[in-house]
């Protein structure tokens, strides 16, 4: 072998050539312990971290402060819970947005604490788990209970009574700050969802422009306008079940049941216009062929058959309001719907 070829991996003056992302070459380093009998010189125990009692107390004190952060954000989350209701749009996004700042301040807090725990306060110390064959024996377990023994020890958990009860102080309220959302389970909605706020007497208003309607609004067949209650321009709540559509057809076309048939005025029928699928708006509405569509799923319903299901994954026909003439010949409502409108329940039966 020539001397080139010796010289292969050295640098000019001599010394191995290191490749970069190698680690660093040592002789008092060893990947295995230093068990009696192991090859090689003992392995060189990592540096012992400055045990200096001025410097642990204060990060002890740091460790607290982020178990009290912890702490505060626990309690946030229950006071948002509570101080922000979800009436509406605006105010479900304002309690979303405490309840998850309030929440990640907890858990951050808990997570910084328990780092600089680690880091700081904890006694170093290098232990190595050599792999072993199942079962253990009782040395081993013997051994496990020691090292659990030993780890306690090394945390100084028992010996620092502002960390331990810092600590505890953080992870109570925090497991106990989810169950306040129990109370989003109840109470049960009971007979909430089979009325809606139309009630006999009630005048039909134009939706958006809040407009009381008369039966000459809808002078020629295949008319159709979108009609709300009196008074609940508003409220958005009660507008998700409450609102209607007014469909002009000609008397000959409708083929009702007697009963339903008296709830129509001079051929305008009322439809509920929350679709019996899933409850998107059942919108368009076709004059010619008198069918009304829901643009979600395609489900389609005969508007001159009490708006029987004749397409689509609905199952129900879309409720008819009944409707009438007031003594200054506006539109009203004769009653509530008679069944519940929207998606089929649990509960209907």
């Amino acid at each position: 072998m020539s001397d080139k070829d010796t010289d292969v991996g050295r640098s000019s003056g001599g010394r191995p050539r290191r490749v970069i992302g190698t680690p660093r070459p040592t002789e008092t380093q060893y990947l295995l312990g230093d068990d009696e009998g192991a090859a090689g010189p003992p392995a060189t125990p990592r540096a012992e971290r400055d045990e200096d009692p001025k410097k642990i107390k204060k990060a002890e004190r740091v460790v607290a402060f982020f178990f009290g952060l912890s702490l505060l954000g626990s309690i946030g989350f229950v006071a948002a819970y509570i101080a922000f209701p979800v009436s509406g749009m605006a105010e479900t996004a304002l309690s979303n947005r405490w309840l998850g700042l309030s929440m990640a301040a907890a858990f951050l807090g808990v997570a910084c604490g328990g780092t600089y725990w680690v880091r700081r306060v904890m006694a170093p110390r290098e232990l190595v788990e050599e792999i072993h064959p199942m079962p253990s024996s009782v040395e081993e377990r013997r051994d496990v209970v020691e090292y659990f023994d030993q780890g306690t020890a090394d945390s100084r958990f028992l010996r620092r009574p502002l960390l331990r009860r810092a600590l505890l102080a953080a992870l109570v309220p925090l497991g106990i700050a989810p169950l306040v959302l129990f109370r989003d389970l109840g109470p049960l909605p009971g007979t909430v969802l089979r009325h809606t706020a139309w009630k006999k007497g009630m005048r039909l208003v134009v939706e958006g422009s809040g407009r009381h309607v008369r039966a000459s609004d809808l002078a020629w067949p295949g008319s159709y306008i979108t009609v709300i209650p009196e008074g609940f321009e508003h409220d958005l709540e009660a507008l998700a079940k409450a609102t209607v559509m007014l469909i002009k057809m000609r008397p000959e076309d409708l083929h009702l049941p007697p009963d339903k048939m008296a709830w129509t005025v001079d051929g305008i029928i009322a439809y509920s216009k929350i679709c019996t699928h899933v409850g998107c708006p059942a919108g368009l509405y076709e004059q010619q062929t008198h069918r009304i569509l829901c643009p979600c799923h395609q489900s389609t319903f005969d508007a001159s058959r009490a708006a029987e299901v004749i397409f689509g994954p609905a199952t129900r026909p879309l409720p008819q309001l009944p409707i009438g003439v007031d003594s200054e010949g506006y539109l009203i409502a004769l009653s509530d719907f008679h069944e519940p409108v929207g998606p089929s329940f649990w509960e209907r039966g």
